[in-house]
Order: C-alpha cells, then structure tokens, then sequence
C-alpha cells in the first residue's frame, strides 16, 4: 500500500519524540481536488474512524482512511530538502495525475 524512506521514517519517530506524540500513530488524508489533482495532509491522530487501515512501519502505525486507500495504493512518503534549508515531506504517488516520477 504505502511505504516510508528511511528518512521520512527517521523524522516521523523524531518529531513524535520533541511533541510526545510516541503513541499516537500518523494519519495520512488524501482528497481529490475538483481540477483532479490530490490535495495531502498527514499528522498525529488519536481518532478511530470505521474502515480506518492500520500499517506498522518500524514502530511507526499509520492510519489510512477507508476513502483514501485507493489513492494512497502504491504512494511513497519521503522527507527531503527540495529546497536549501527547507526540508519536508513529499508524497509520491503514483495515482496522482500530476505526479513526475524522480528523475535518477
């Protein structure tokens, strides 16, 4: 379904450690916009909603709504630094119609 890169797995643990947020898992949120693109949001969460999907990665639990599993299908959250000084989350998602793949 989805996967994390190391780093957005190192900062994910690292942030939950500065906000005491150990327990609590991440939710990712995908919406599709009216001009078709995906609009993403992810932070801690102690809701349970039905039909909530539940993956473990490393001691990190994220949570995927029931109605942003499919867009979520195949999607890698990475943590990088597009910009100098300006590191953040990205998410690759291939089911996205403006996604470009990396370039190697």
């Amino acid at each position: 379904m989805i996967s994390l890169s190391s780093t957005a797995l190192e900062q994910i643990k690292l942030s939950a450690n500065q906000d005491e947020n150990h327990s609590l898992p991440i939710r990712i949120a995908i919406k599709e916009q009216d001009d078709g693109s995906f609009h993403y949001a992810m932070g801690f969460d102690e809701q349970r909603l039905p039909g909530d999907n539940f993956l473990n990665f490393d001691g990190v639990n994220l949570v995927v709504s029931e109605g942003s599993k499919d867009l979520a299908e195949g999607m890698t959250i990475d943590f990088v630094e597009l910009e100098p000084g300006k590191p953040e989350f990205i998410f690759l998602n291939p089911n996205d119609p403006t996604y470009v793949p990396p370039r190697k």
